[in-house]
């Protein structure tokens, strides 16, 4: 597959995650499919989702391009870390195989770029998702097809901020040809188009939209110091 195809359907377009933590009641097959049902009515260009059976799932029953990784673990390089769950994301039917491409050892001590290609052979896509500007020059040069800021403010060391690292986005789309997805942290429209007109290829927006768990406890949280 060529990265042409997949960058023009979600060029300037949003990216609906339709994920859901461990112990979350929305973390069920069908219902994350319905979420992204949900997604492709409103108007979604593709569907992020974790785990091979959710993948597969959606990538059969909704009309998107599928960007689709593996969650093993809750520390250190835990999306998509090793060429296994790379190459069973691939199978499962994504068009595109996210994984992190930080700077820390991966478990099965592959290279990103032992990954990407292995993805690139399973007929996918690779998204790198980084922390830093650094990392995600160096995703780009390894085989990344698309590189994600996915992962600042959840890596020692980089800025914690309660909305999207914004300045990453734009450093990133002044650094590198492939495009940049601006992810993590996107809570309003107004930000999706921020991150847009600093240079973003695409937007993904997973909480805001698809968590109403967290929702619910955001609003339980003010009412509750209100009180």
């Amino acid at each position: 597959m060529t990265t042409a195809e997949p960058a023009r359907a979600i060029e300037g377009r949003l990216i609906v995650s339709c994920q859901a933590p461990p112990g979350d009641p929305m973390r069920e097959t069908t219902t994350l499919v319905r979420l992204a049902r949900a997604a492709h009515a409103g108007g979604a260009a593709a569907v992020r989702a974790n785990e091979p059976e959710v993948v597969a799932a959606i990538a059969r029953e909704v009309p998107l391009p599928v960007i689709g990784l593996w969650k093993d673990g809750d520390t250190g390089v835990y999306i998509t870390p090793t060429v296994r769950h790379a190459l069973a994301i691939a199978r499962a039917g994504a068009a595109v195989v996210a994984a992190d491409a930080t700077d820390r050892p991966r478990p099965d001590g592959s290279s990103f770029a032992d990954l990407a290609g292995a993805v690139h052979d399973a007929g996918a896509l690779v998204m790198a998702d980084v922390s830093t500007l650094t990392e995600g020059i160096t995703a780009a040069g390894q085989g990344a097809d698309f590189v994600s800021t996915t992962l600042s403010g959840y890596v020692p060391g980089t800025p914690r901020q309660a909305g999207p690292d914004l300045d990453l986005v734009e450093s990133l789309s002044a650094a590198v040809s492939v495009p940049v997805v601006a992810e993590g942290r996107i809570g309003t429209p107004e930000e999706a188009v921020e991150a847009l007109a600093r240079g973003a290829h695409s937007v993904v927006v997973g909480t805001a939209i698809t968590a109403p768990t967290a929702l619910t406890a955001r609003f339980v949280t003010a009412l509750t110091a209100h009180r």
